[in-house]
């Protein structure tokens, strides 16, 4: 997924940029207003700063919104209710409030991409059917198969599987899992996650087509 950061802050730039680099995103930084426009082909997320030093972050998003139908997240130390009301009126999906967790920030993205209706994991294709070996996953019959035989799986397990087997190979992290699957985040979560996957490679009967990515979550191996 693309991602234009629009951020005139060095600092949140520079810690920011690496950690959703290491979640899986693809991310340009934008320090001004100025030139935002231009830059806007094949980004899916622009997150947004409405304190920049050369134009008023609310009508950046009036302007961003009116050029084009990318989703907008205004990220932004302006937290008064009315400040809120000004980002979404301006066309902005979502606003979050600096400081924020890198975690929810990664949620809040997903999260803004299912509601819009993208493709789960496919990047925009509209692809609905995946293989990985003699694994077939058919997203829109909701069917899974292995080596031509039908394996039947729980909603959420399809739903885990779909979206590590659509990113070819890339990994795919743990908070856009948890995301996209259950829609929060709790204490228990990540363990919740682990045995998902441990009862999906059971019933695939291929424990080595999820690899675990320590640290970070999971992706398509050989199979």
């Amino acid at each position: 997924m693309r991602v234009l950061l629009v951020e005139d802050d060095d600092r949140v730039a520079e810690a920011l940029v690496p950690a959703l680099t290491r979640r899986g995103f693809s991310v340009d930084r934008q320090a001004t207003g100025r030139g935002t426009l231009d830059r806007l082909t094949g980004v899916d997320v622009v997150l947004l700063d409405l304190g920049l030093p050369d134009v008023d972050g609310v009508t950046l998003c009036r302007h961003i919104r009116a050029a084009s139908d990318v989703a907008i997240i205004v990220v932004s130390a302006r937290g008064e209710i009315d400040d809120r009301i000004l980002g979404l009126h301006a066309g902005a999906d979502d606003y979050l409030v600096k400081p924020y967790d890198v975690g929810e920030l990664v949620a809040r993205v997903h999260a803004v991409r299912r509601r819009r209706g993208d493709p789960v994991g496919a990047g925009g294709t509209g692809t609905q059917v995946f293989e990985a070996a003699d694994v077939r996953v058919d997203l829109g019959r909701h069917e899974v198969t292995v080596a031509g035989e039908p394996v039947t799986l729980s909603r959420k397990e399809f739903q885990v599987l779909a979206l590590v087997v659509a990113a070819g190979g890339a990994v795919c992290t743990r908070e856009r899992i948890l995301a996209e699957v259950w829609g929060r985040t709790w204490a228990g979560a990540n363990r919740t996650l682990d045995v998902h996957v441990a009862t999906l490679r059971t019933k695939l009967g291929r424990p080595a087509l999820l690899e675990t990515v320590r640290g970070v979550g999971y992706r398509l191996s050989g199979g």
